[in-house]
């Protein structure tokens, strides 16, 4: 996979965390500058932490100042839909967010091995990267982060992280490992989504 196509899906799911955070200070009934806090904190939250566990100067969007441009008008777009026009389908966001997921999460398990990580380190980084943002976010909005919650998420992530730990074991290229990490991680989510699935719920003590 071209490092052109990881950059645009990159961006992809940048802008897509930025309009869920959008999407939750609606519901929170937050003002323009606290939907803007949650889109950021949603899109790049979990990439700069990532990025300042390993020591990575600059930061990548301090670096790049293309993903604050896209957060922005992804959010500036989701707040003008949300006052004009009806709901889109309950669908689109959980599937688009599924794709950013699994994108963040190779990305941030490669930038951590590329920086002489290890190989547990590296799916730690690429959790982090793919689950931060949103629990930030869900922090600020007042409520447990959905991947503290039955949704099977970040399981997904950990499961394309072990996919990715294994092709480049065995030798794969970087393009087949990260294919391969996304394709894993994107179709458990999808399958979680369609069919309801989610982890057992621990029982209260009696």
């Amino acid at each position: 996979m071209g490092n052109t196509i990881i950059f645009s899906l990159d961006l992809f799911g940048t802008a897509v965390f930025a309009i869920s955070g959008v999407l939750i200070a609606s519901r929170r009934r937050m003002d323009l500058f606290g939907a803007l806090v949650l889109a950021c904190v949603t899109a790049i939250g979990g990439g700069t932490i990532r990025d300042m566990a390993l020591g990575a100067s600059p930061v990548f969007w301090v670096e790049n100042g293309l993903y604050l441009w896209v957060i922005l008008a992804a959010s500036l777009g989701a707040i003008v839909l949300l006052n004009n026009f009806p709901s889109p389908p309950r669908w689109l966001l959980p599937v688009a967010d599924a794709i950013g997921m699994a994108v963040f999460m190779a990305i941030g398990a490669n930038k951590a091995l590329q920086m002489g990580a290890p190989m547990i380190v590296s799916v730690t980084m690429g959790v982090i990267t793919a689950c931060g943002g949103g629990m930030i976010r869900d922090v600020l909005a007042n409520q447990v982060p959905l991947v503290l919650q039955r949704e099977i998420y970040a399981t997904a992530c950990i499961v394309g992280g072990c996919v990715w730990t294994i092709t480049e074991n065995l030798g794969f290229s970087t393009t087949i490992a990260t294919s391969s990490c996304i394709i894993s991680a994107l179709v458990i989510r999808l399958v979680a989504i369609r069919y309801h699935l989610s982890l057992p719920k621990l029982s209260k003590n009696r």
